[in-house]
């Protein structure tokens, strides 16, 4: 089935990265391209905060507010102990999820520390497959789900080669909005398929696919706003 044409204001996928943004990580101040391992707990951190049910924003600041603290290592996480980390969470905005969170956090980074010390490469090395590298990070503590995994590999996807995750429902609403893949579409798989294809066309790189991924979240999520809004005023 062919896709629908697309929106008159988005006709190619450069186009929709220059018109939502591209990567999260790359707003947040974190490269992941390089080479040193704290830039992938960075990430990490970032994506756990992502992955409750609160504003992207909110999310994005209590993320700053642990880089002012100086918090960006599972060590000094684990330093700071539970009441330090429930006042760096309060102090971001973060009140709703701050006791929950700070223990998770605890969790994952001592399971982090103990088992891989403390590096998300020693993590991924050696895995033979997505859903065995997925269920390494699951097994890092209790609460990190398929949210957070997902958030934390679509950015890493070209760059770990069992980074594999499915294309997430908001960024499969907006491609089928936009018109990248069928409106019917429902096999995330198969579209992300398509969406690779479509990048590649394009002449980008496999490595910067992340972008146009992350960007398709981001509409996606707008798209959501701007019909809940709708029903509201209506």
């Amino acid at each position: 089935m062919a896709a629908e044409p697309r929106d008159n204001q988005v006709r190619s996928a450069a186009e929709v990265i220059r018109r939502f943004g591209g990567r999260y990580s790359t707003e947040l101040g974190i490269d992941l391209s390089a080479t040193d391992a704290r830039e992938g707990f960075k990430w990490f951190l970032a994506a756990m905060l992502f992955a409750a049910r609160i504003s992207g924003n909110l999310a994005a600041r209590t993320y700053q507010t642990f880089t002012q603290e100086d918090l960006v290592t599972p060590q000094k996480i684990l330093e700071r102990g539970w009441d330090g980390l429930v006042a760096v969470l309060d102090a971001g905005g973060y009140a709703r999820y701050d006791f929950k969170t700070a223990t998770k956090l605890l969790n994952v980074c001592g399971s982090l520390v103990e088992r891989y010390e403390g590096d998300f490469d020693r993590l991924q090395r050696n895995t033979t497959s997505p859903s065995e590298l997925e269920e390494r990070i699951k097994s890092l503590g209790k609460g990190i789900g398929e949210v957070t995994i997902g958030i934390f590999l679509r950015e890493l996807r070209g760059k770990w080669v069992n980074a594999q995750p499915a294309l997430s429902e908001p960024a499969l609403e907006a491609a089928k909005t936009l018109g990248f893949v069928p409106a019917k579409s429902t096999d995330r798989r198969l579209a992300l398929q398509n969406l690779l294809r479509i990048w590649s066309e394009e002449g980008h790189a496999r490595k910067d696919f992340p972008d146009f991924e992350s960007a398709l979240v981001r509409a996606g999520l707008a798209f959501r706003r701007n019909r809940r809004l709708h029903r509201h005023i209506s």
